[in-house]
């Protein structure tokens, strides 16, 4: 994960200096669909890339890691976009996400049950 991590970091660093924008106007670019830039799109497999990592050191290598660009929010059918402005997030989609949070949830679950129990184990107190 660190070698994953620190691709990602100087690769994204070396793109803010070659586009000459800051972190912010950057992830807008990764966000925004129509924005295909070579960077860009390097940017978007490195944090693939990442997030595989992430998942294999969990050991859940079950779980996609495709991205893809979905609303930030939902659309009034009635009012339209209004004053909104159409925003996109390059993401999971909603059901990949949930079953990670529902694991990570979990493996949380338990890992406290490990430490109560070893507690009483080893006559420890919790404060």
């Amino acid at each position: 994960m660190k070698r994953v991590g620190e691709v990602y970091q100087d690769f994204r660093a070396g793109a803010m200096l070659q586009l000459g924008e800051g972190l912010t106007k950057l992830y807008n670019h990764f966000h925004d669909p129509h924005q295909n830039a070579p960077e860009v799109v390097t940017l978007r497999n490195l944090h693939v890339d990442m997030d595989r990592a992430v998942l294999e050191a969990y050991g859940w290598r079950d779980i996609p890691t495709d991205l893809d660009f979905l609303l930030d929010h939902e659309i009034d059918e009635q009012q339209g976009w209004g004053a909104r402005k159409e925003r996109y997030r390059h993401r999971w989609p909603d059901e990949v996400r949930d079953e990670v949070l529902a694991r990570l949830v979990e493996l949380n679950a338990q890992r406290a049950a490990e430490e109560t129990s070893w507690g009483r184990a080893t006559g420890a107190r919790g404060r």
